[in-house]
């Protein structure tokens, strides 16, 4: 649940007479609809911008939102697998979109296998660890399960890292690369993962990885170095497959860490920070390169680390106010703080409660894109964006 704050009268007032106004219109927000997407196209393009008119909104609804919305039975494992009935449902929920917010949301083009580049080896398989669908999303598996069985792994690790090229790309793939660089399409370049305390707790299990940093350091900061090994490896093997050398790559790199609230700030600061840095350092140095990090977690005693490393953009749990995080991060965009379940379970006075306490937190300094704090879940629905983009047109804007 969100950390309470009490939320002042005129808000509570503001909140109340939107919501009532929604009431009276068949469930739908007033809103001036072209009016709001002009005006989100300039605040999107810089959420500190001193002339953008209103706040930006991220709480845009994707397809794990289809399910509710159309009154059909959730199944996440069809909807990413068959693509025909994928994009049927996204053109019946697009309908509804276009009348409720005025876009059609979810993509209803078919893709072109021809232009689909071989899947390439990850971090994860460097380490061993499967991916395996289970209660309606991927887990990533257990690879060790003892520090003996750690070691081993880790010495396989270094093993592959001597030839990660071989390991990492499929026999097909210099052939394929040929075909897909003659249609002017370049392979994708390492971005983004999965951050390194949840990747840690994964290939070694959450128990077993937190024992491991107390009780035996040394083996824990070998699989911390063997992380950074990796990740900067896989790196510099896709930017070399696109034609590019560390000068010329784009900039930018992003993490998602859920289970960096597990740690202390002395363990996260041994174990995690330094693999952090270092990716940052190499592959987003600049200081205006993206750097961001998604930790829909309890995660707030790790701001004043967290600070150091320059983020551009953070999406933490709800349980860190956007005050906290503006205190630690000055130039960091926050994509935040309504909670998801605020949202999923159509709690229509405090999504706009939860507006007004953030925007209020950062008027002053702007820098605020209004989004779940953590993943948008089914039971969203388009008239909650709706509300959202009404309250961000009536109390968020910046001109009046």
């Amino acid at each position: 649940m969100p950390v309470q704050v009490p939320y002042r009268l005129d808000h509570l007032q503001k909140a109340q007479w939107l919501c009532d106004q929604a009431q009276a219109n068949g469930g739908l927000a007033p809103l001036d609809v072209e009016r709001f997407w002009a005006d989100q196209e300039i605040a999107e393009k810089d959420p500190f911008g001193q002339h953008i008119p209103q706040v930006a909104n991220g709480v845009i609804l994707n397809g794990e939102c289809v399910f509710d919305e159309l009154g059909i039975p959730e199944d996440y494992w069809r909807y990413e697998n068959d693509e025909a009935w994928r994009l049927e449902l996204n053109r019946a929920y697009n309908d509804k979109a276009e009348k409720i917010v005025g876009r059609r949301l979810l993509p209803e083009e078919p893709s072109d296998p021809e232009a689909k580049w071989p899947a390439t080896k990850s971090l994860a398989d460097i380490f061993e660890a499967r991916n395996v669908w289970h209660d309606r999303s991927w887990w990533l598996m257990p690879s060790a399960s003892n520090e003996e069985e750690l070691r081993a792994l880790l010495d396989r690790v270094e093993k592959r890292l001597e030839n990660l090229r071989q390991f990492m790309l499929p026999d097909n793939w210099d052939s394929e690369k040929q075909r897909l660089l003659a249609r002017g399409a370049k392979p994708p370049l390492y971005r983004w993962q999965r951050g390194p305390v949840t990747f840690a707790t994964s290939v070694y299990g959450t128990e077993n990885f937190l024992l491991l940093v107390l009780d035996n350091p040394d083996l824990a900061m070998r699989f911390r170095d063997l992380i950074l090994r990796s990740m900067l490896a896989i790196n510099d093997v896709l930017e070399q497959e696109a034609g590019y050398t560390p000068e010329t790559a784009p900039r930018g790199f992003g993490f998602a860490d859920d289970n960096c609230c597990l740690m202390t700030p002395e363990m996260y600061e041994m174990f995690a920070f330094p693999i952090l840095k270092g990716v940052f350092e190499r592959i987003a140095p600049n200081p205006g390169d993206w750097r961001f990090q998604h930790s829909d977690s309890a995660m707030g005693h790790l701001l004043p680390i967290l600070s150091r490393l320059n983020f551009t953009g953070v999406n933490f749990g709800p349980t860190v106010l956007s005050s906290e995080i503006r205190q630690h991060m000055p130039r960091a965009v926050i994509h935040g703080q309504l909670a998801p379940f605020t949202l999923s379970r159509n709690e229509e006075l405090n999504i706009v409660l939860e507006f007004l306490r953030d925007h209020e937190m950062t008027k002053e300094t702007r820098g605020l894109r209004f989004a779940t704090a953590g993943s948008i879940n089914n039971g969203s629905r388009l008239t909650g964006m709706r509300l959202v983009m009404s309250a961000i047109q009536h109390f968020g804007r910046f001109d009046a």
